[in-house]
C-alpha cells in the first residue's frame, strides 16, 4: 500500500541529475522535496518545518552529506537520515554514522527498489519515533504538571519565576527554528522545583540577589540536590535531568556540550534565567542585556545577540493594561506580586493566568478580587468596561 502524500522526503545532491532521479522513483509514493546543497537543505526543511525523511549525498561542495545529516540530527531529531555516496570508503562511512547516526547508508548506483525499500523503512521508522515521543510525551508532561502544580501552591514565588522562564525559553527557541523542544520546555518547567524545599521569603532573597545569611546559604545550596532527588525516578527524563545538572557547571564544561539537544537546552535556559535574575534585581531589560554580553565565553556571543534581538522585538502586539484581579483571564500576564492583607505572596510577577488559577482565585475575599492588577496581554483580546489601557511597558 502506498505511503500517505503527505508524508514528505527531502533528497540533497550538488547534481541536478541525482536529484531528478530520486525524484522519479519516489514521486508517485511520497512528497518529494529537493535541494542542491546542505545549506539550501536547512532552508527548505525549515520551510516546511522537518521531514519524515532527508537521503543526502555524501560528497557535495562546502557542506559535506556528513555534516549536514548531524545538522538535520540537531534541528530535526524525529527525521530518518539515509546517505547516499558513490564513494563506499570505510572511514567516510564510519565518520558518517558515528556523527549523524544514520539510519541507512547506500552506495551509488543505488537500484530504485533498494531506494524505495530504504525509504519505506526510513519512514516507517519516523512513524514509530514520532508515536513513542508523543506516548512519551504525555506520561513525563502529566508527571511534571503534578510537581509544579504542587509547586504552585507550596511556594508561589518559585512557581511564578518558572512560568516566566518557561514562557520565554520557549518563545526564544521558536525564534530559533526550534519548535516542540520539549526537553527544554521541562527543564524550564522544572528549573525552580528544587525550591519547594525553601521558606517562599528564602526564595524571594535569592532571586533579588539579597545578601543571604550562612544558615540561609547553606539551606540554598542543597537545591540541586532536592532536584534530584525528585527527578531521578521518573523514567526517560534523562535529557532534562541533565540540562538541569549542566546549569551549575563552568564556563569551560558547558562549551563542551556542544550544540546538541543538552548543550543548546542548557545554553538557553542559564541565558533566560540570568536574564530573569537581573530583571528581578531592579534592572531594564536593555542593562540586562548590556550584562548578559559580558558573559560570551558561558553562552555563546551569538545566542546573546539573537536573545536580545528577540528581546526587543517580545513586546510587539502586546499592551498592559490595569485591571481588577476578578476581570484576569487565561493568557495574561500579571505584572506585579499579589499579596493578602498579611504581606503573604498569592501570586507572584509574571505568572501566566491559567483556567486552574481562576477557580483557585474564587475563594479569596471580595476586597483582593476587587484590588487593580497591571496584566500583559494581547492588543486584540476583549476590553473589560473597568480596565484601563495603556502601552506595554
Amino acid at each position: 500500500m502506498s505511503a500517505p502524500q503527505q508524508v514528505s522526503v527531502l533528497c540533497v545532491d550538488d547534481d541536478p541529475r541525482v536529484v531528478e532521479g530520486l525524484m522519479l522513483h519516489l514521486r508517485r509514493d511520497y512528497h518529494v522535496v529537493t535541494a542542491l546543497s546542505g545549506a539550501e537543505a536547512l532552508e527548505r526543511l525549515r520551510e516546511s518545518n522537518g521531514a519524515a525523511v532527508v537521503i543526502s549525498d555524501m560528497r557535495m561542495p562546502g557542506m559535506d552529506g556528513a555534516a549536514l545529516l548531524n545538522q538535520v540530527m540537531q534541528r530535526y531529531p524525529d527525521a530518518t537520515r539515509i546517505l547516499l555516496t558513490g564513494d563506499p570508503g570505510r572511514d567516510a562511512a564510519v565518520s558518517a554514522v558515528n556523527t549523524a547516526r544514520i539510519f541507512r547508508f547506500l552506495t551509488k548506483p543505488c537500484p530504485p527498489d533498494q531506494l524505495r525499500a530504504a525509504v519505506e523503512a526510513g519512514v516507517m521508522q519516523h512513524r514509530l519515533v514520532m508515536a513513542e515521543r508523543s506516548v512519551l510525551k504525555e506520561t513525563l508532561i502529566g508527571c511534571i504538571k503534578a510537581l509544579v502544580d504542587v509547586l504552585a501552591i507550596t511556594n508561589p514565588v518559585a512557581f511564578g519565576r518558572a512560568s516566566r522562564v518557561k514562557r520565554l525559553a520557549v518563545d526564544f527557541t521558536s525564534t530559533l527554528g526550534l519548535s516542540d523542544y520539549w526537553q527544554l520546555e521541562a527543564a524550564a518547567m522544572l528549573s525552580q522545583i528544587g525550591y519547594i524545599s525553601l521558606p517562599a521569603e528564602l526564595v524571594e532573597k535569592i532571586y533579588c540577589g539579597e545578601r543571604l545569611s550562612p544558615e540561609e546559604a547553606v539551606l540554598a545550596s542543597g537545591v540541586p540536590a532536592v532536584v534530584n532527588s525528585l527527578l531521578e525516578n521518573i523514567p526517560r527524563l534523562d535529557p532534562v535531568i541533565q540540562i538541569l545538572t549542566a546549569l551549575n557547571w563552568s564556563d569551560e564544561q558547558l562549551a563542551r556540550l556542544g550544540d546538541g539537544t543538552i548543550g543548546l537546552g542548557t545554553r538557553v535556559l542559564a541565558l533566560v534565567l540570568e536574564f530573569d535574575s537581573l530583571i528581578s534585581q531592579g534592572l531594564a531589560a536593555g542593562d540586562a542585556m548590556q550584562t548578559l554580553r559580558g558573559r560570551g565565553a558561558r553562552f555563546g556571543e551569538q545566542l546573546i545577540d539573537r536573545f536580545g534581538k528577540h528581546i526587543g522585538s517580545s513586546g510587539s502586539g502586546l499592551e498592559m493594561r490595569e485591571l481588577p484581579l476578578r476581570a484576569v483571564r487565561p493568557g495574561m500576564t500579571i505584572l506585579q506580586d499579589v499579596r493578602n492583607s498579611h504581606g503573604v505572596l498569592l501570586v507572584a510577577r509574571g505568572f501566566e493566568v491559567t483556567a486552574v488559577f481562576l477557580e483557585r482565585i474564587r475563594n479569596l475575599g471580595p476586597d483582593l478580587l476587587g484590588a487593580s492588577v497591571r496584566v500583559l496581554t494581547h492588543s486584540a483580546a476583549g476590553k473589560q468596561p473597568e480596565a484601563r489601557s495603556q502601552p506595554a511597558a
